[in-house]
């Protein structure tokens, strides 16, 4: 069972994004919060997408990156998705071995961070080992879902 790649990795492309696009695209979820609260414009906006329960744009941008891993990691993604990214428990290397038992991804060394960083490979490394322990390991894509969104939502509303 694949996913359908234009709806899940929408999300995932806008990672590296200049903070002013980004900021951009916030402003359009705002907007549609109000719109469904029908709030003034000047209104604040957290606590209407903390009721609404809506990550901010960044937050969604993990979120979809991560549920894509989570698809490669488990055989749910093509091939030439899951090709690109190797955990560290099957690294050969003695400096590995504390990290044998965890699903930490490695981060492929690049030379432009403008371009490279915003890899795929890359990208989901870094927003992979972000996530707690109890989050990555999770047993079902639905109990990660629910488990992503709770420490997101905790990330983007303290």
């Amino acid at each position: 069972m694949y996913l359908n790649i234009r709806e899940h990795c929408g999300s995932a492309t806008l990672v590296g994004l200049p903070a002013y696009q980004i900021d951009r695209l916030q402003s359009v979820l705002n907007a549609a919060a109000r719109l469904v609260y029908s709030s003034r414009r000047y209104d604040h906006v957290t606590p209407l997408l903390r009721e609404l329960h809506w990550l901010r744009m960044s937050q969604r941008i993990d979120y979809k990156l991560a549920v894509l891993v989570y698809r490669c990691l488990n055989g749910l993604a093509p091939s030439y998705l899951a090709n690109d990214l190797q955990c560290v428990a099957d690294l050969d290397t003695q400096q590995c071995l504390r990290l044998a038992s965890t699903s930490t991804l490695v981060v492929p060394v690049t030379r432009l961070s403008t371009v490279g960083d915003r890899a795929f490979p890359v990208a989901a490394a870094h927003v992979w080992n972000s996530l707690p322990a109890d989050v990555t390991s999770s047993p079902s894509l639905s109990t990660l879902k629910r488990r992503l969104k709770t420490e997101l939502f905790v990330r983007s509303y303290p």
